[in-house]
């Protein structure tokens, strides 16, 4: 049935970049700044960039250059950098933007290496700013020079051994270990200093303006093996090149947690489309699909990013989803499981062995299970005697302690106590400090720690949801894309002789059932008759030229005829047996429900008779009515589709199927191509899927045919570059793969 299983890899598991090469070293780690556009007058953007350099102590030399000044902060200013004697790795140009291409060419012939381009007035703002903006990408495209920007707030970098700070950001961030690029430079100044206010440390911090030349994909690859970056956090407003994200992101998340807050979930509208999918998988569901697909976490709002990052950055991933809490007080920690276990994560039973060690330290009054309540009376000893215990306990991957500030205690005994306890593991943990005012000092002292401190329960359980949801991620199977045997010659006629992405055909060999179905299919059907295509619609094939196209590609399609008199259609309900079902096919009927175009389960031939009659009343509203005879088939209906996008490329659905798939929109979307891992994740994905693997005592349908059609599906897009979108709904499965059939469909091709 298939040959050559291939890795799903393909670029995206391909070997990164070596330190060796690293071309963005100039722009992160220069020994040498000129900043181009240096200025002496407080509040101007050239002399804020001069002081933060200063002032965060770059480990390098820098020089003001300034036609018009000597001297700035004390340092001598050059009128070009071309003056400068040394050499010159990065120039921050702020510069009007009239004079950048200058400063630019000059650079150039400095043989500088990096750029920031803090000036604005480019593509941003329309108009003869994309003209600017197009002559500056050709100056350093043509130099071999890389940039950041233009219309950017520049770059920090907190190494100790490089302490770059090349940006106009009022907030000084701390070293840590995430790494921050915005999209969008008026959020940068906040992010950094919500990062500081959360005690996130930041090892590198991007704001990339117009992405002109340095994109998030090539950030991604220069903190792909940075060893100072444990998580990368993106605000994200487009998708330069999807594509290549795709392949980067989902090698990068088998190392290191991407979070990323995308903006634009809002639809654009619903676009003219012929089938369900179409109306379905908007943009949003399209980035969705490719966030999740890459292993990437995405988050809706800034304040859950920084919800998140804390424990990314200061914590290993979890083994598993089994947490311990440890409390001091007992509304907190109900309201931490039930966070928890809305999240999916869970609250095991704690070990014996544990539940005794408990008993002897704490008071009767203590509750010993999950969650462990210490009682307001809890001492920093108890606090620490209990956790130690918990976080040793062989059935918990992570701990989370909630200290809630009562009067007799003292705040940073209890933090220095939680401290001493978490140091004995090396397992996830988290702290909950309540009453802020009375717990800063301890809550600076336990992130000094390297522990993450959350004001309520709910966050931490955030928190820990989101790494072992990347836990999930991170560790699922690529999988493999098998390859169909299929008849691409026949595809080829059916699409007009167009070319296949692959050269070549085969012969078909399909499965066993696959085949007995196809010859069934082939001995009542006329699909191998030419038919008029849509005439509303010259892209949109035939219902006949759907058939075969599906049938070349293997599919399981259910016995159908199109016939044009009464007589016709009972003889071919004898044929194949009753019950059957008729449907009005036509150009001009897009939804055959809608119209009453579909009879349903007739069983003799008055019925066949009077069933004609009635669909052929349509003929007013549809001079080409033809009338389509096919088996009726029970199961479960689910809708294969796939839809281009003009960002994404081919975007893949499955859901629950018939006439109400856009109402219930139980779907899952995966950007093409499919594995076979991926087909079963995005069954598992439905909330429907109880339904397809058996429920209440009812067996499951085929998983394997549901699979293979998405795959064949795949392999189909994959050859066929005509396709521009596909409705197969219904495909009805039951448990037996030999009553599982095709029934509908409708493609539309270029």
């Amino acid at each position: 049935m298939r040959k050559k299983p291939r890795t799903a890899g393909h670029p995206a598991l391909a070997a990164a970049e070596t330190p060796a090469r690293r071309p963005l070293d100039a722009i992160f780690r220069p020994r040498s700044v000129a900043v181009v556009g240096a200025s002496r007058q407080k509040s101007t953007i050239g002399r804020e960039i001069i002081h933060n350099l200063l002032d965060f102590e770059f480990n390098g030399t820098v020089f003001p250059v300034n036609p018009s000044a000597s001297v700035i902060h004390s340092m001598k200013c050059y009128a070009s950098v071309l003056d400068i004697p040394d050499e010159v790795d990065l120039a921050v140009i702020v510069v009007p933007r009239d004079r950048v291409p200058a400063a630019v060419a000059e650079c150039a012939r400095k043989g500088v290496r990096g750029l920031i381009v803090i000036t604005a007035g480019y593509k941003e703002t329309g108009g003869e700013g994309v003209v600017h903006e197009a002559v500056l990408e050709e100056l350093v495209k043509r130099h071999g020079m890389r940039m950041v920007g233009p219309n950017c707030m520049g770059v920090i970098n907190t190494s100790p051994e490089v302490r770059l700070n090349a940006s106009f950001a009022y907030a000084r961030p701390a070293r840590g270990a995430a790494a921050f690029v915005s999209q969008s430079g008026a959020l940068g100044e906040a992010i950094l200093a919500n990062a500081k206010e959360l005690g996130l440390g930041i090892s590198m911090f991007v704001s990339m303006g117009n992405k002109t030349d340095v994109s998030g994909n090539d950030l991604l690859e220069y903190w792909e093996n940075d060893p100072d970056t444990r998580v990368i956090l993106m605000y994200l407003e487009s998708f330069g090149n999807p594509r290549r994200f795709i392949q980067i992101a989902r090698r990068i998340t088998r190392k290191k947690p991407i979070v990323t807050v995308k903006a634009g979930r809002t639809p654009a509208g619903a676009r003219a489309a012929v089938s369900h999918t179409g109306s379905i998988v908007g943009l949003d569901v399209a980035t969705e699909s490719l966030l999740e697909q890459c292993g990437v976490i995405r988050v809706s709002t800034m304040e859950e990013m920084f919800t998140l990052a804390p424990a990314f950055a200061m914590q290993p991933v979890p083994l598993g989803n089994r947490v311990g809490i440890v409390t001091n007080a007992g509304g907190p920690g109900i309201l931490a499981t039930d966070a928890a276990v809305n999240l999916g994560l869970v609250l095991p039973e704690l070990h014996p062995r544990t539940q005794q060690k408990l008993r002897k330290i704490l008071p009767p009054q203590a509750t010993v299970g999950n969650p462990v309540d210490l009682i307001a009376s809890a001492t920093p000893e108890r606090f620490e005697g209990a956790l130690t215990a918990v976080c040793a306990d062989p059935n918990i991957d992570a701990v989370i302690a909630i200290f809630v500030s009562p009067i007799i205690s003292d705040p940073m005994n209890m933090a220095k106590a939680i401290a001493k306890a978490f140091r004995t593991s090396n397992k996830t943990r988290l702290a909950v400090f309540m009453s802020k005012a009375a717990s800063a000092e301890g809550t600076l002292m336990l992130r000094a720690e390297g522990l993450p401190v959350y004001l309520y329960p709910e966050e931490a359980a955030t928190a820990l949801a989101a790494m072992n949801r990347y836990r999930l991620l991170r560790d699922r199977p690529v999988g493999t894309i098998p390859e169909f045997e299929v008849d691409r010659a026949a595809a080829t006629r059916v699409l007009g002789a167009r070319p296949a992405s692959r050269a070549g055909s085969a012969p078909s060999a399909r499965s066993s059932a696959t085949r007995a179905r196809s010859s069934a299919t082939r001995a009542g059907s006329s699909a191998t008759r030419a038919v008029p295509r849509r005439t509303g619609d010259p892209g949109l094939l035939g219902h006949e030229e759907t058939a075969a196209l599906l049938g070349a590609y293997g599919f399981p399609l259910v016995p159908s005829r199109v016939v044009r008199t009464a007589a016709e259609a009972i003889d071919f309900a004898n044929h194949i047996g009753y019950p059957i079902v008729l449907k009005a096919v036509a150009g001009s009927i897009v939804h055959k429900t809608d119209v009453g175009g579909v009879k349903l389960d007739l069983r003799n031939s008055d019925e066949v008779w009077a069933s004609f009659r009635e669909l052929e009343k349509l003929r007013g509203k549809a001079h080409d009515l033809l009338i389509q005879v096919q088996k009726m088939i029970r199961g479960r209906e689910l809708i294969l589709g796939m839809v281009h996008d003009g960002q994404f490329g081919p975007l893949m659905m499955l859901g629950l199927g018939g006439i109400y798939v856009e109402i219930m929109r139980d779907v899952a979307v995966r950007v093409h191509p499919l594995t076979d891992a991926g087909a079963r994740e995005m069954m598992k994905s439905l909330r429907g899927w109880p339904l397809l693997a058996g429920v209440r005592g009812e067996p499951g349908v085929d998983l394997d045919m549901i699979q293979e059609c998405l795959l064949r599906l795949s392999q189909m897009i994959s050859e066929q570059d005509a396709i521009r979108e596909v409705d197969i709904n219904p495909l009805i499965v039951t448990p037996r793969p030999d009553e599982c059939f095709v029934v509908d469909a409708r493609i539309r091709v270029r």
